[in-house]
C-alpha cells in the first residue's frame, strides 16, 4: 500500500505542464499587446504604427523576464521571442503597421511547424500537456502508457497514432490561424484586426480542443482503461478500434 502510494506520488511530482501551461506564453503574447494596443493609442494618443510597436514590445519583455525569473530555457517562449524581435526590426524598418499585424502569424506559425516537426521526428511537442490529463497521476496508468508507448501492448500502433494525431490537429489549426491573420492583416481594418486576431487564435485553440479531443484525446483514454484491466488479469490487451 505504501509503495503504491509513494509510486503515485512521484507520479504527480513528475506530471508535466497541461496543455494550457504549454501554451499560456502564446496566450499572454498576444492579450497582452490588444489590451496595451488600445491603451497606447486612445489612451496616450500614439499613432496606430506607434501603438502597435510598444504593444510589440511589452511581450518581448515579459518573455525575456520570464526566462531570467525561471532559470530555465522554455523552448516555446524563446521561440516566441526571436520571432517577436525579428519581426518587430523588420516593422520598424518598413514603417507599415500592416506588417506590424501580421508579424503576430510569424508566432503561431513558428509554433504550428515546431509542433508538426516534432511529429515527423517521433516526438510529439502536444504529448507534454496530454500525458497529464490522460494519467491523472495513476500510477497503473503511467505504467500501461510505458507498455502502450513501448509496443510491448496489443493495442500500441493504434495508441502511438492517436498520439500523433493529437498533436497534428494542434499544428494544423494554429497554421490555419497564422493564414487567417496574414489575410486580415492586409484586408481588414488595422484596428479590427487588432482585436479580431485574439478571436482567431481562441477560435483555433477551441477547435483544436475539441478536435483533438474526440480524435486522440478520448480513444487514448479508452486504450489506457483496457491495458490496465488487461494486465490486471493477466491477458493481452485487445486493440481499442483507431
Amino acid at each position: 500500500m505504501t509503495k503504491n502510494a509513494g509510486a503515485q506520488g512521484r507520479s504527480k511530482n513528475q506530471q508535466q505542464p497541461s496543455v494550457l501551461d504549454n501554451f499560456k506564453p502564446l496566450i499572454l503574447d498576444v492579450a497582452v499587446p490588444l489590451g496595451s494596443y488600445y491603451l497606447f493609442k486612445y489612451g496616450f494618443g500614439m499613432s496606430t504604427f506607434a501603438a502597435l510597436a510598444w504593444s510589440s514590445v511589452v511581450p518581448a519583455l515579459r518573455t525575456v523576464w520570464g526566462l531570467v525569473k525561471e532559470r530555465r530555457t522554455n523552448a516555446l517562449a524563446g521561440l516566441i521571442l526571436i520571432v517577436n524581435i525579428v519581426s518587430l526590426l523588420l516593422s520598424f524598418v518598413s514603417g507599415d503597421p500592416r506588417l506590424m499585424l501580421a508579424k503576430d502569424s510569424g508566432i503561431s506559425s513558428t509554433v504550428a511547424i515546431g509542433i508538426l516537426v516534432s511529429v515527423v521526428l517521433g516526438k510529439p511537442m502536444m504529448t507534454a500537456g496530454m500525458k497529464p490529463f490522460l494519467l491523472k497521476g495513476d500510477a497503473e496508468k503511467e505504467t500501461a502508457w510505458e507498455r502502450l508507448m513501448s509496443g510491448a501492448a496489443a493495442g500500441s500502433a493504434a495508441f502511438v497514432r492517436k498520439e500523433r494525431a493529437f498533436s497534428v490537429v494542434w499544428g494544423v489549426a494554429l497554421l490555419a490561424e497564422c493564414i487567417a491573420r496574414i489575410v486580415g492583416a492586409y484586408t481588414i481594418p488595422v484596428d479590427t484586426m487588432v482585436w479580431l486576431g485574439t478571436v482567431f487564435l481562441i477560435g483555433a485553440m477551441a477547435i483544436a480542443f475539441v478536435v483533438g479531443g474526440g480524435l486522440a484525446v478520448e480513444p487514448m483514454e479508452k486504450m489506457l482503461a483496457a491495458e490496465v484491466e488487461a494486465h490486471k488479469a493477466g491477458t493481452p490487451e485487445v486493440a481499442v478500434a483507431a
